[in-house]
This record gives structure tokens, C-alpha cells and sequence, in this order.
């Protein structure tokens, strides 16, 4: 069987190391380029980290990254012009950065999602169903936790749950985003979506959805206790893209949700 010759970016971070990690363990994959943004001395596997360019992704067929959105942008440009696939797992991009990427998506294939674990997926799914299914009387609000080096929030995961019960309601999720917390005990449910960040410890990752009628809660939650579900979930998506033709994909259309 013919090997992916994989990129990977932003080989330095937390999810970069896992990733290299997961990749060395996975017979389906080639790791060919590691990439940084800025100039490294270590060499992982014998391959020496590279500045994000051409040359670079060169001999890469499919791209995982993991970084920021201005370098997530500027790795799909590049991209783009190779006709090179990737999948995306940074958070935090704004509308307008959102709207570039949906661009690029229409000449290369791109799977976006804000959390590669196959179990928060299922929870996207299952947030989305009980939205639809509960009546008006319901609120809802998203509580998340995660590592102190964190610095988005709300998470990407907490807004594709945020997603899930706009998408349940059939109501456009900015139009439904409320107010967002971080640090506190306690926050208020609302007619629109509250969510509340903590930043703490090494937490890998809480996340939690709440539906409350005021005689009753629904709680859907999910832990995640090691970082290897991220890398292992992103290298699925990898091995999944690679047939795909150009468009903008998620881990919803890799499980075959409807």
C-alpha cells in the first residue's frame, strides 16, 4: 500500500509534537515536512523543520495543521497554488478569514473543524437533535474547560456545540450568540447562547452542553483525557480527504451524519 506523504505545521507546538508522534505510528502515512515560523535547530526523525513556503510543501500530498489563523491562512495560500490538500484543526478565526478559507475550499479540498475527536463530533450531533427536539421553553448554554496556555475562547469546539443548538433551531448562529465568560463559577442560561470558559491547569479538554426548562436540565457532556485523540482524529480526516475533491469538508461529513 502506497504511503500519504504528509506536511505537518506548526511542529513545535503541543498538537505539532502529537502529531509527529501519531504519524510515526500510523503505517498509512509518510512524514515528509515539518514546518515552523521561525527557523529550528532540532530535527525530528531525521527531518529538520522549514519555514512555511513552496519548497517546503512541495512533496507533501496532504497538510495538517494546528497553528493560528493568520498562518492557517497564509499555509492554505500556498496550498492553493500546489493544489495540495490539508486539514485544519486551528481555532479562532474570525467571519472574515472564515469567508477566505470557504474560498480556497473551491479549488482544494479542505476538512475544517474546530475539534477532531470522533466522540465530540457525536456530540455536535447529538446537541443539534436535541435542540430540534426540545420546545421553546428550553434555554441552552455551553460551558468549556481547558490547559492555561489556551488562549482563544470560547474554544472552536464550544462554537461548533454553540453551532449544533443554532443549527437544531434552524436559526442563524450569530443571531443566537450571546455572552461569553471566562473564569466564572456560574453563568446565566438565555434566550440566547451563553458560554463560559476556564482556563486551568493541564486539562486536555471539558466540554458541556446544558438545556434547562426551569422544572428540568438536559446535560450532554465529554472529557477528553489524552491529546492522542486529537492527533490520531486528524490523521482519520487526513487518510479520508485524500480520494476527496475540492470543497470544504467536516468531521460531520467524515462520520456520514446527516
Amino acid at each position: 500500500m502506497k504511503k500519504i506523504n504528509l506536511g505537518i505545521t506548526g511542529c513545535m507546538g503541543r498538537m505539532g509534537q502529537q502529531l509527529i508522534k501519531s504519524s510515526r505510528k500510523d503505517i498509512n502515512f509518510k512524514l515528509v515536512t515539518l514546518t515552523e515560523n521561525k527557523l529550528v535547530n532540532n530535527k525530528f526523525y531525521g527531518i529538520k523543520p522549514e519555514l512555511n513556503s513552496d519548497k517546503a510543501f512541495k512533496k507533501t500530498e496532504v497538510i495538517i495543521d494546528f497553528t493560528i489563523p493568520s498562518c492557517t491562512l497564509e499555509i492554505l495560500k500556498i496550498a492553493t497554488k500546489l493544489k495540495k490538500k490539508v486539514v485544519v484543526g486551528t481555532t479562532g478565526f474570525n467571519r472574515r478569514q472564515e469567508n477566505l478559507i470557504k474560498k480556497y475550499s473551491k479549488k482544494i479540498p479542505i476538512l475544517k473543524a474546530g475539534n477532531m475527536s470522533l466522540g465530540i463530533n457525536l456530540l455536535v450531533y447529538l446537541t443539534e437533535i436535541a435542540s430540534n427536539t426540545l420546545d421553546k421553553n428550553f434555554l441552552s448554554k455551553v460551558f468549556e474547560t481547558h490547559h492555561k496556555y489556551k488562549k482563544d475562547y470560547p474554544s472552536g469546539t464550544a462554537l461548533m456545540l454553540g453551532r449544533g443548538i443554532a443549527a437544531g433551531k434552524g436559526k442563524n448562529f450569530y443571531s443566537l450568540f450571546g455572552k461569553k465568560y471566562l473564569n466564572k463559577k456560574t453563568f446565566p442560561y438565555s434566550k440566547k447562547i451563553n458560554f463560559n470558559s476556564v482556563r486551568k491547569g493541564q486539562i486536555i479538554g471539558e466540554h458541556e452542553v446544558k438545556f434547562s426548562s426551569g422544572k428540568e436540565i438536559i446535560t450532554l457532556n465529554h472529557e477528553a483525557f489524552d491529546r492522542a485523540l486529537y492527533s490520531e482524529g486528524a490523521l482519520t480526516a487526513a487518510k479520508w480527504l485524500i480520494n476527496k475533491k475540492p470543497g470544504l469538508y467536516s468531521m460531520r461529513d467524515l462520520m456520514n451524519f446527516k
